[in-house]
């Protein structure tokens, strides 16, 4: 069996935060969360954590189910998401089209 840091990533894009800003982004942005969201579900986690355009990146001060550390990860220019890992799943909490309300308090 592969390590655990080289299994597939598994996306779970289920939070009703995550939806209601994703189906409310515009044509273009959309495109460019889902093409990211793509390409990071064919990652595994080891190049999750060295690939430098993700910027796959703790963010202390948020608070996940189970006490999971929340990462900040780079879906475009502009959007990211904060995130968890939880086992091979990248458990997808908030969008953020504006870059920096992901560390926001």
């Amino acid at each position: 069996m592969p390590a655990r840091s080289s299994r597939r990533v598994l996306l779970d894009l289920n939070s009703p935060a995550f939806q209601e800003t994703l189906f409310s982004l515009e044509l273009s942005e959309l495109r460019q969360v889902i093409g990211a969201l793509r390409r990071l579900r064919g990652q595994d986690w080891k190049g999750v954590y060295s690939h430098t355009g993700l910027r796959w990146e703790a963010v202390d001060h948020i608070q996940t189910p189970g006490g999971a550390r929340a990462y900040s990860i780079r879906l475009s220019q502009r959007i990211r998401a904060i995130a968890y890992r939880d086992g091979d799943y990248s458990r997808l909490v908030s969008l953020h089209p504006d870059h920096d309300s992901a560390y926001r308090r």
